[in-house]
């Protein structure tokens, strides 16, 4: 093995080249900057943040070119390079409550403190291709909301207020009380069964069309969910640092996520009254599918916490987690296409060998049968 590997120097550096030179495409027309990436195709770029779980645009935009598009390899990458990273610090919570949303729609009322907030999205859109995107037009510049710069009431307050939906914070809640300190799937050893933040932490890194297939079978029935759209908004929050020489929290810096709160029914229990349950979705950039599709997977996970039999694919929490990294899942599935060549010749031969008994099997009972006949005759 190792002899091959060795011989084969010279092809594996004579296709690094080759790999450039696909990247860099026609020589004819500009390289592609990080800028255009961060500006013009935001939401691959916030896809790749979102799940290498780092916020870094312009280092995302860069894996993104060196990747050539492919999404899963511009994760790892950016993945790898997070892992070079010191650790100085937590922050502390983010308040999306103050969130300075730029989009704030909610499928459960209409009417809302601040009105709905439609802001940039594909939902209002045609799927028609538009040609003028061919060419190097500009486009109209859009007129900002009344509300942007504003914070937002959150729309669940308004089934809190009722005392209609559980509590946002504890055991069951969106996160820990502060005096309880999140884990870190990024430093500890994935254990069986999860606390919720770890949950949470494994979903927000998850890849989006795994999570958005099992969200979409929660829909279908494979799952006791029937959801609606609580709230989701996009927009800027603060990241704050606590600084034990100061004494106080500063300010590093405000990042673009995307938040989404799901509504579903509870009937109630012999602990418990009828009430509407949570499901979360919190990720870096604009990102609601992913968002969503978190938040739907994240309240099929709970099944214990309300007594319900855990009988879906997406109410299995070893299932859902083990399976939803997709930079573990490519390599293990991509490891197959590399030099397997002792192993198969293992196979081949057992395979061989099982054949050749299996033939001999046949003609002695064959023999038999004819021997049979014949004495019959």
């Amino acid at each position: 093995m190792y002899v091959a590997v060795k011989g084969g120097e010279a092809a594996i550096a004579n296709a690094h080249k080759l790999l450039g030179d696909r990247r860099r495409g026609n020589r004819d027309l500009p390289s592609i900057t990080l800028d255009q990436l961060v500006g013009q195709l935001s939401l691959a770029v916030d896809r790749v943040m979102a799940e290498a779980s780092l916020y870094a645009p312009h280092l995302a935009a860069l894996a993104v070119k060196q990747a050539r598009g492919d999404m899963i390899e511009a994760i790892f990458l950016l993945r790898a390079y997070r892992t070079t990273l010191p650790r100085f610090g937590a922050s502390r919570p983010v308040e999306t409550g103050e969130m300075v949303a730029e989009r704030r729609v909610s499928a459960t009322f209409k009417d809302l403190p601040g009105g709905q907030v439609l802001g940039p999205t594909f939902d209002y859109t045609h799927r028609l291709l538009d040609p003028e995107l061919a060419g190097d037009g500009e486009v109209e510049a859009a007129l900002l909301s009344e509300t942007d710069g504003e914070p937002l009431m959150r729309v669940t307050d308004i089934l809190a207020h009722e005392d209609i939906i559980e509590s946002s914070r504890g055991a069951g809640g969106d996160t820990p009380l502060p005096e309880e300190p999140s884990g870190d799937l990024t430093r500890e050893p994935l254990e069986f069964p999860m606390q919720r933040d770890q949950r949470l932490q494994a979903l927000a890194r998850g890849d989006e069309g795994f999570l958005l297939s099992l969200g979409y079978s929660t829909q279908r029935g494979y799952g006791r969910t029937h959801p609606f759209v609580g709230e989701i908004r996009m927009g800027e929050v603060e990241v704050e640092l606590d600084v034990p020489e100061l004494g106080f929290a500063v300010s590093l810096g405000t990042i673009k996520v995307t938040e989404c709160q799901m509504v579903t029914q509870f009937a109630g229990s012999a602990k418990a009254p009828p009430q509407f349950t949570r499901g979360y979705g919190l990720v870096f950039g604009q990102s609601e599918r992913k968002a969503m599709s978190m938040a739907l997977v994240d309240r099929a996970l709970r099944a214990d916490e309300f007594g319900e039999d855990r009988l879906a694919p997406a109410q299995d929490e070893e299932f859902v987690i083990s399976h939803s990294d997709n930079v573990q899942a490519t390599g293990f599935v991509e490891h197959l296409k590399l030099p397997h060549y002792v192993d198969f010749q293992a196979e081949l031969d057992l395979v061989r060998r099982m054949r050749g008994e299996f033939e001999a099997r046949e003609a002695a009972s064959l023999e038999t049968d004819n021997a049979s006949r014949e004495a019959a005759e």
